[in-house]
């Protein structure tokens, strides 16, 4: 008998050769490896809100345990539906407009598997969330990027109508913007939003850091939805999420705001994705989404007070920094401490010095755009944040 080929590449499809493993998740595992304090994956490392927990374990203990209606559990689609009234002002139908789905990760594959056809093109802006690029390859798409500048992280329009064309199909939006941080202008928004209806073109916008605004003197930092504008309602997927907003990244409950039509299809590619989200999460969710306007208000104080601490250490260690406007991360450049590249940076960092970060290059259509840029989240307790402040000064030294 011949012995099976040892060669299993073969099996592997086209797809799933054009990316990698997430690199942000790898560098919470070399982070685990080497003791290092863990400012890569945006995840918090203090408490989730005690009534928030206690909901869930209440829950539970009801026996709220079985499945949720696939496209979510109807007191979590009315609080969403309650909670996109009182913040954005729009009208939203919890029985036609809305899928709960496993995070928002799961919320934007399902929405690019539901809307785009193999061959159409996805505008992407880049530095991107790792997730984009390969859900538009999932979704047999083909991504366009068009860059964001630093400092300010803004884009050149005559760049991103040269990528709007008659095969573009949607454009990929997150605002407030992992991972630099910026938050688009009315003016950039109404821009955005005047190339969609003009090349008949949807809007995926991710919204998870809608609550994570730092206003200041002189600066527009207010957070606008794309459905909120005129025209873009029926054109427009607002893909959110509990994880940042409540601090409960591992409960992997988000959800989808679209049209009827749109929302239709998603639910069919949700349901065999996943079938639904966890029943108990979304019980607890509900209650979530009816906290009073005044724990919003605490996020962002507590966040402003989170930036404002690590962005001066970071500054004292000799990065150049980027000053973030929404979300908790902070991009920087790494280009004074001579490294040939962010990913031998990053590897001395952890291993070295004790401190883990995200390298720029992951962001990036091309690495050598980010191989002098590196990430940093904050979403961390005030001692997590000095002990990495402390470890950082050795660079300078």
């Amino acid at each position: 008998m011949t012995a099976p080929s040892t060669s299993t590449a073969r099996y592997v499809s086209r797809k799933a050769s054009q990316f990698t493993e997430s690199v942000i998740r790898e560098m919470t595992r070399e982070a685990l490896k080497h003791g290092a304090v863990n400012l890569s994956q945006g995840f918090p490392d203090f408490a989730a809100p005690a009534e928030i927990k206690r909901a869930a374990m209440e829950a539970i203990d009801a026996d709220v345990n079985q499945y949720a209606i696939t496209w979510g559990a109807r007191d979590f689609r009315l609080g969403v539906a309650e909670k996109t009234r009182w913040y954005l002002g729009l009208e939203i139908d919890p029985e036609t407009e809305i899928t709960v789905t496993c995070g928002s990760t799961e919320g934007m594959i399902a929405a690019m598997m539901a809307t785009v056809d193999p061959g159409e093109e996805v505008v992407i802006f880049e530095p991107f969330y790792e997730n984009y690029a390969p859900d538009a390859i999932l979704s047999d798409a083909r991504p366009r990027y068009v860059p964001l500048r630093a400092p300010d992280w803004s884009f050149d329009e005559a760049e991103l109508r040269a990528a709007f064309n008659e095969r573009t199909k949607a454009i990929i939006l997150c605002n407030p913007n992992n991972p630099t941080g910026k938050v688009f202008t009315r003016a950039e928004m109404e821009y955005i939003a005047a190339l969609c209806q003009e090349f008949d073109a949807l809007c995926f916008t991710d919204e998870i850091y809608e609550h994570i605004l730092y206003p200041r003197a002189g600066a527009e930092i207010a957070h606008i939805s794309m459905a909120q504008l005129a025209g873009m309602r029926e054109r427009t997927v607002v893909v959110n999420s509990m994880s940042k907003t409540y601090s409960v990244t591992g409960w992997r409950v988000g959800y989808c705001i679209a049209p009827p039509a749109i929302t239709n299809a998603i639910r069919k590619v949700h349901d065999f994705l996943t079938v639904g989200a966890a029943a108990p999460l979304q019980a607890a969710g509900a209650m979530a989404l009816r906290l009073p306007r005044e724990y919003y208000d605490q996020l962002q104080a507590d966040y402003t007070h989170r930036r404002d601490l690590l962005v001066p250490e970071l500054e004292r260690a000799g990065f150049k920094v980027f000053r973030p406007d929404g979300a908790y991360y902070v991009m920087t450049d790494i280009s004074a401490f001579g490294f040939a590249d962010d990913i031998a940076f990053t590897r001395h960092l952890i291993q070295q010095i004790g401190v883990a970060c995200v390298p720029g290059s992951s962001f990036y259509s091309d690495p050598k755009l980010g191989a002098q840029q590196v990430r940093f989240c904050f979403c961390k307790k005030d001692e997590t944040l000095m002990r990495a402040a402390e470890r950082l000064h050795k660079l300078r030294a």
